[in-house]
């Protein structure tokens, strides 16, 4: 094992580049991996733009598929040169937060004010690789508390197709899941980039039976067919909030997924659904939101308005692997740029500017 690697660090705003790192040292709870294939998410994205106040010289990135190089002395049950992947949020368990059912919230703290140009910004720590610790655009990361987020890859799935599980897969089904969906309901996803993806085909496996994707670009809700909705809409072509009225004979949705996090997309999902019926929000925002008395009824029309942080844990990254073995779902077809981890600056450039037809990258550092 080489002493130094690899990694993207953040320098300033506008500068990721890719710098030599020690490589770090196993801890007793912790597991060494080394990364076989990893990816660029929208939040990503934030920190580059300086949306979102991270560290200089952190390592970025937090979705890890890669092997076991060298486990810590305490963590049992795993074997080294096994492959495996962790959730981006990857708690201790330790917490009142995750003791109560929210591992995400493991540890949450605030950023002080001006960091980020918000006010108050809410960060978790059970986010923490790309965020709080060196993350996964690296040759190697660090699992910490790795007996409780590991999850050893089932035989026969490749990097691609499990690489969405540890975030946008798990994130896009919380959405669905915080949803209240039931069986019959009709279902609006706002925003078909990875995580709506995702979000529409967890609508799908919990019963919906109508879907309808929002997006604005054709070959993003081509996608969004294949991967369960039922009606497509492109926003600028129609008045999507009339569209989906009369789609509902005036009813509205059940719910409404928002997975852009803008003001346009928070709004249009509030004045779509029913009374009584659930937002869920699943958006990074970067500035205040502002909720339209008309759409939230004064106040007095019952809605629900649900936020989430993608669940982590080997227990939740068991599940979402099982789903892709099932061949319930495949998300192999949203990897659709593969870039070495020296080139990954034009990948974030790609990824960024949404250029190419790019949904997913996979980074092969090795």
């Amino acid at each position: 094992m080489p002493a130094m690697m690899k990694a993207a660090i953040f320098i300033e705003p506008g500068r990721i580049e890719i710098a030599d790192k020690p490589v770090p040292a196993v801890g007793p709870n912790d597991a060494l991996v080394r990364i076989t294939t990893t990816t660029i998410c929208g939040t990503d994205v934030h920190i580059l733009k300086g949306e979102y106040p991270v560290a200089k010289g952190l390592t970025v990135g937090h979705e890890p598929v890669g092997v076991i190089e060298k486990l810590g002395s305490a963590v049992q049950g795993y074997t080294e040169g096994q492959r495996v992947i962790a959730g981006a949020i990857c708690p201790n368990f330790n917490s009142y937060a995750a003791q109560d059912g929210l591992a995400s919230q493991d540890g949450s703290y605030l950023v002080p004010q001006g960091l980020c140009g918000c006010h108050g910004f809410k960060a978790t720590a059970g986010w923490r690789f790309g965020n709080l610790i060196d993350g996964t655009q690296a040759e190697y990361v660090l699992v910490p508390d790795a007996q409780g987020n590991l999850a050893p890859i089932p035989d026969g799935l490749s990097d691609e197709q499990v690489l969405m599980c540890p975030d946008i897969m798990s994130t896009g089904f919380k959405g669905a899941e915080n949803a209240n969906i039931r069986i019959g309901d009709t279902v609006v996803v706002f925003a078909q980039g990875p995580i709506g993806l995702c979000a529409t085909a967890g609508a799908r496996l919990l019963g919906a039976s109508t879907i309808i994707g929002v997006d604005s670009n054709p070959h993003r809700l081509a996608i969004a067919k294949k991967m369960g909705a039922d009606i497509t809409l492109n926003y600028k072509e129609c008045d999507v909030v009339d569209e989906i009225m009369k789609l509902t004979g005036g009813r509205g949705a059940d719910s409404a997924i928002e997975a852009l996090g803008l003001q346009a997309t928070f709004e249009s999902a509030l004045r779509v659904i029913k009374p009584g019926g659930t937002l869920s929000s699943l958006g990074v925002y970067s500035g205040d939101l502002s909720i339209p008395l008309s759409a939230f009824a004064a106040g007095l029309g019952d809605h629900k308005i649900v936020t989430a942080l993608c669940p982590g844990g080997k227990e939740r990254m068991r599940r979402l692997m099982n789903v892709v073995a099932s061949g319930r779902i495949d998300l192999g077809l949203m990897v659709t740029h593969q870039f070495k981890l020296v080139d990954i600056v034009q990948a974030y450039e790609l990824f960024a500017n949404q250029r190419d037809g790019v949904l997913k990258v996979a980074i092969k550092p090795h």
